[in-house]
């Protein structure tokens, strides 16, 4: 009988410890699923040149705050906007003001700035003509083909003498616009990112200094280009209704830090100018 008691006992103490042990990891379990729950993820949208690499810099950076950097990579100039806008993402950067009002005025967006942070320069580019003198009659011309942006070309061949603006401060400028083209310069709008691919087939384009940089061209290849004193800052997108959460403006502060100022100037040399 004695002997039938320890075996129980036995039997007993196995059972406890075992339970306890089930309890200890279902605890761990339940530790890990709320740390989980609670981390805090950012979802980002950008172009990859230069915007996407910008991002990348700060990302350890936010992760010691507990925020979780995820850059979204888009090659066009609408989705972004649109994403945001539906939830799909939490911010944006890529973009210029102008273009952002625009876009809210057409799309119905309500999106915000909450930070400049760089300049990109738009620059004449050409494998044909050297210098300004070297645009012959007729010359065939592209620009990118959204409002803010051909606008924005089109200012800048107004700026280096190729034609006249009615109104060189009208950022929304067309072609309706132009008042004198002496060389009757013909233009085509076509969309953005193609401008560094087809430029060699014109007499040369206008391009925006990302899509510059994505192909391999610096800004000393451009025949002119915008200069620092260019409206066109680059811009840290959020929805209107989010202009105050916290881990957007921790996104915001990391943005305009030190860090990244070196990390525009030691990188692009110039290419890109930060403006805070």
């Amino acid at each position: 009988m004695e002997k039938y008691f320890k075996f129980l006992l036995i039997v007993f103490m196995f059972l406890f410890i075992a339970c306890g042990n089930d309890a200890s990891i279902n605890d761990t379990s339940r530790t890990d699923s709320i740390d989980t729950a609670s981390k805090v993820v950012l979802k980002v949208g950008a172009t990859p040149n230069p915007h996407a690499r910008i991002l990348e810099n700060i990302k350890d950076d936010l992760a010691s705050d507990g925020i979780e950097l995820e850059i979204i990579e888009f090659s066009d100039y609408v989705l972004p906007n649109l994403s945001l806008d539906d939830g799909s993402i939490d911010a944006n950067f890529y973009q210029h003001q102008p273009y952002l009002d625009k876009m809210k005025e057409d799309k119905n967006l309500k999106l915000d700035s909450i930070a400049k942070v760089h300049i990109e320069p738009l620059g004449f580019y050409s494998r044909v003509i050297k210098n300004i003198d070297d645009i012959k009659d007729k010359a065939q011309i592209a620009i990118p083909n959204d409002p803010s942006n051909s606008g924005r070309a089109l200012i800048l061949l107004h700026n280096n003498g190729i034609i006249k603006l009615k109104d060189p401060n009208n950022l929304y400028s067309t072609e309706l616009d132009i008042v004198e083209n002496p060389k009757n310069i013909k233009i085509k709008q076509l969309e953005a990112a193609m401008l560094p691919k087809i430029f060699s087939d014109l007499d040369g384009a206008v391009i925006n200094g990302n899509y510059a940089l994505q192909a391999g061209l610096s800004s000393k290849d451009a025949v002119f280009l915008e200069d620092s004193r260019s409206p066109y800052a680059n811009i840290l997108v959020v929805r209107s209704s989010d202009i105050d959460n916290p881990n957007l403006l921790k996104l915001k502060e990391k943005l305009l830090s030190p860090k990244t100022k070196n990390f525009i100037d030691e990188q692009y040399k110039g290419e890109i100018i930060s403006v805070f």
